[in-house]
This record gives C-alpha cells, sequence and structure tokens, in this order.
C-alpha cells in the first residue's frame, strides 16, 4: 500500500505533523466527505501547530525558566498592585522590539519570579530569545569563563539574545570586577535588546549596592531610564501557601 511510503517521505521532509493528520484522516471516515481543499487545509493546519508548539518547546527549553508560569494564570487582583491592562500589553512583546527594560519590584514572596516567568513565556510564545539567569549564578558562570577564556563567546551569547533576565538582582553584594561584568553586558544590549530585572532591592538603593559609583551611574543610566516598573505589593504568597497553621500569637 502507498500510505507508508508516503508517511515515510513526509518524516524525511520533517513534515511530521502533516503525516500525523494524515494518518488521523485516513483512519477517520468523517472526513470522507471533505472536499480535497478542505482536508489539505487541514493538514496543513495542523503541520502549521506543530511547528508553533515545537519552536515554543526550543524557546522555552533554550531560556530555562525557573517556574512553568503563564500569563494566564496570574493572580493579578487589586491588591497585587498590578494593572492588569499594562501587564497584558507587556505580554504582547513590543516592548521587547523597542528594546525597552522591565524592573519587577517588591518585597520578598509576593511572586516576582512567577510574573518574571510568565512575561518570559509570553516573549517565547512570541517567538523571542530569551535567557533567565539567578543574577549570583550569572555571575558565577562568567567568572569561570574569564578563567576559560570562554568569556567573549559568553558575552556575545548575552548581547545577541532579544530579552535577558536576571532575577534577584543585587541582592547579594558585588565586587567591582563583578559589577564591570554587568556593565559590560548591559552596554551591549543597550538599545539593540530588552532587559528585565526582578529584585526585593528598591530602585533607590541601588547605587549604593555598587563598590564603584561611576559604574553604579552607568549600569543606572542604561537600565531604568527606559523602563516599565511593575511593583507588586501584599503578604508573602509562600506564607499563604503554606500547609502549616497560621500562627494566633
Amino acid at each position: 500500500m502507498f500510505t507508508q511510503p508516503l508517511l515515510d517521505k513526509l518524516t524525511q521532509l520533517r513534515l511530521s505533523g502533516f503525516g500525523a493528520a494524515l494518518e488521523e484522516q485516513l483512519h477517520n471516515p468523517q472526513y470522507t466527505d471533505l472536499s480535497f481543499e478542505d482536508r489539505l487545509g487541514l493538514l496543513v493546519d495542523v503541520e502549521c501547530t506543530h511547528r508553533d508548539n515545537n519552536r515554543l518547546k526550543r524557546r522555552l527549553r533554550t531560556a530555562k525558566l525557573s517556574l512553568p508560569a503563564t500569563i494566564e494564570d496570574l493572580d493579578m487582583s487589586a491588591s497585587r498592585g498590578l494593572d492588569r491592562s499594562l501587564v497584558l500589553h507587556l505580554a504582547q512583546g513590543e516592548w521587547i522590539n523597542q528594546h525597552l527594560n522591565i524592573l519587577v519590584l517588591g518585597p520578598t514572596g509576593v511572586g516576582k519570579t512567577f510574573l518574571t516567568c510568565a512575561l518570559a513565556h509570553s516573549a517565547c510564545r512570541h517567538d523571542f530569545t530569551v535567557r533567565y539567569y539567578r543574577t549570583s549564578r550569572l555571575l558565577h558562570q562568567i567568572a569561570l569563563a574569564h578563567a576559560d577564556g570562554s568569556c567573549p563567546k559568553l558575552l556575545d551569547t548575552f548581547a545577541r539574545t532579544q530579552l535577558l533576565i536576571f532575577d534577584d538582582w543585587l541582592r547579594d553584594p558585588l565586587t567591582r570586577s563583578q559589577s564591570q561584568d554587568l556593565l559590560e553586558i548591559l552596554d551591549d544590549r543597550y538599545g539593540r535588546s530588552a532587559t528585565l530585572v526582578a529584585t526585593q532591592v528598591p530602585v533607590s538603593e541601588w547605587h549604593a549596592r555598587f563598590p564603584d559609583p561611576t559604574i553604579g551611574d552607568a549600569i543606572l543610566d542604561r537600565l531604568i531610564h527606559n523602563a516599565y516598573r511593575l511593583n507588586l505589593q501584599g503578604e508573602s504568597r509562600r506564607k499563604a501557601d503554606s500547609p502549616l497553621p497560621m500562627s494566633t500569637t
């Protein structure tokens, strides 16, 4: 029968979605009354959806998000301080095309990482390249790259990423060398790509976290003046989700 050789050829052509849909049509009598054009259109639709899903999987695998968060899962109640219309606007990704930044701010446990990952997931859906890092781990990776000579290649990867994410920004003390590394990354990205930082440290305290005020000025200048600010409020989500009974003392 011609069916299997045809399916094999579709696999060779990397049309696996098309092939799976064709098999479904061949074994399901509900398709027999459809015209050739209608059946072909359905096959093409399935292949397009299959490719879109695979592309999203690749984007998410590269991004390495810490949480499987989506915009649909966000709690945007008034008590959290989020502007729903702004968040939904940012989820469309135009700010990335405009090479702008986002600052996700708020105390510990209010859901900054969840919101960050939800926005990153939306960026992947819109076919942007994304990389998520906890800032301390990124700085450690750069230190290793300096040691083995691969730092230029790593910095080039950061520069080419359309959305770069720094979680736990400025949580830990920085050395002058680390500050210089961050400046080099942000200088390469300014006006060319988008950056998102999430932190519990108020913006007013950022400058004091840099050991060299000049480097601090340069980093803040590249981050905050072209950035949307999302200020999360409320009690710790971890406290609310704890299975332990609330203390009455």
